[in-house]
């Protein structure tokens, strides 16, 4: 029995042994026949543009695994959004990238979703604060993943602490019911002023106040044991949780009632955007889990759509090398790309690998401001999703 984790450790996928096991016959059969076209592949999840609008994400990530490979790819940025043609097209010898295919979808097709996902919760409390609260619910080999993606949707925040280290961002967080139990029923100040007394002078006092008693109560007590009190969060599991609406209303009043007006009230466990819209008007922020972190993967495809200069396709794909546009009104055009885009349009496909080389530099602030402009241009409401 091995001591290491169930994972694919990063220089196999780097090599391509990450891969589908009918890539290495593939490879065998071609090298056997002595064939190894010069073809244009495309990263697509739909042909024609849906409406649908998807965030992508997993860029980075992509352009690694195909930097020193002797091959060409555009791709549009991360933080653009879009609804179907390509996401990104490679050029080059077949062979020199055919392994890759898997790991590669898998790159770009799970952080869109949990972006996406991301995109839809921001959308739904645009004036609140949310912050990911999902990456338990993964493996956690996934949690930089998950916590990137939800941040390029627009959350404010996430609480994985490993994940904040690869990105280079502090993780938040306050307590956990584990804390309370700790100290036991009918202690739990003991618990807040605990936490208050140990913690860094800027972590934000939120105490959680749902442990043994009613929400209000607990919130008061919370409220008065601790002084400077920034907030509290309800985490009330769903069997218990009656009208949440009104207990979080309840609590709203009696805290302002016993002279805690400056004191939020943050709600968590097991929320999406209906939740969000129900409850914006109530709570001063949110913690999002399972929505964002366990969204679905989107279902794109790496097909190939020209080979040795002539066009090619499999039945149901569209032959040819495209170009995608946004036009003036917001719209995301699909077109060849040896013809003229529509007028006024702005080409979204961008240089990401010539040769080999990376030439494309990645800022996570810029891909997240350019989601946001981007959702506002095309219309993307949490609706979409």
């Amino acid at each position: 029995m091995t001591d290491e984790f169930d994972i694919v450790p990063p220089e196999a996928i780097r090599s391509g042994r990450a891969t589908d096991a009918y890539f290495d016959r593939t490879m065998e059969a071609l090298e056997h026949a002595g064939r190894n076209p010069d073809v244009v592949a495309e990263v697509t999840a739909n042909q024609f543009a849906t409406g649908d609008w998807k965030l992508l994400a997993g860029v980075p990530d992509a352009a690694r695994l195909l930097a020193g490979r002797s091959v060409d790819v555009d791709a549009l940025p991360e933080g653009q959004l879009f609804d179907g043609g390509p996401v990104m097209r490679i050029e080059g010898s077949y062979r020199e990238f055919c392994r890759l295919e898997t790991a590669l979808l898998g790159l770009l097709s799970h952080p869109t979703g949990v972006a996406t996902s991301a995109l839809a919760a921001r959308h739904a409390a645009p004036d609140s604060t949310v912050l990911s609260f999902g990456s338990r619910h993964v493996h956690p080999s996934l949690g930089a993943m998950v916590e990137r993606a939800a941040l390029l949707g627009g959350l404010d925040g996430f609480s994985n602490v490993a994940a904040g280290d690869v990105l280079g961002r502090e993780a938040g967080g306050t307590m956990p019911h584990a804390l309370v139990i700790c100290f036991g029923r009918g202690h739990q100040e003991e618990a807040w002023r605990a936490f208050d007394e140990a913690v860094p002078e800027e972590t934000p006092r939120i105490a959680l106040t749902d442990t043994y008693s009613d929400e209000v109560d607990e919130a008061l007590r919370a409220a008065e044991a601790v002084d400077d009190l920034d907030g509290v969060r309800l985490d009330t599991t769903g069997s218990r949780r009656g009208d949440f609406r009104h207990i979080v209303r309840e609590v709203r009043w009696s805290l302002d009632a016993h002279g805690h007006e400056d004191v939020d009230v943050f709600v968590s466990g097991g929320l999406g955007p209906t939740q969000l819209r129900e409850l914006r008007d109530v709570v001063d922020g949110f913690g999002v889990g399972s929505y964002v972190s366990n969204a679905d993967p989107l279902d794109f495809a790496l097909d190939i759509v020209e080979v040795d200069g002539e066009l090619a396709a499999k039945r149901g794909k569209l032959t040819g090398t495209k170009s995608v546009y946004r036009t003036p009104d917001g719209g995301h055009h699909v077109g060849l790309a040896d013809r003229e885009g529509p007028d006024g349009a702005e080409s979204l496909m961008e240089p990401l690998v010539r040769d080999g080389e990376l030439v494309r530099e990645f800022d996570l602030d810029d891909a997240i401001d350019r989601a946001r402009e981007d959702a506002a241009a095309v219309g993307f409401s949490d609706g979409d999703c």
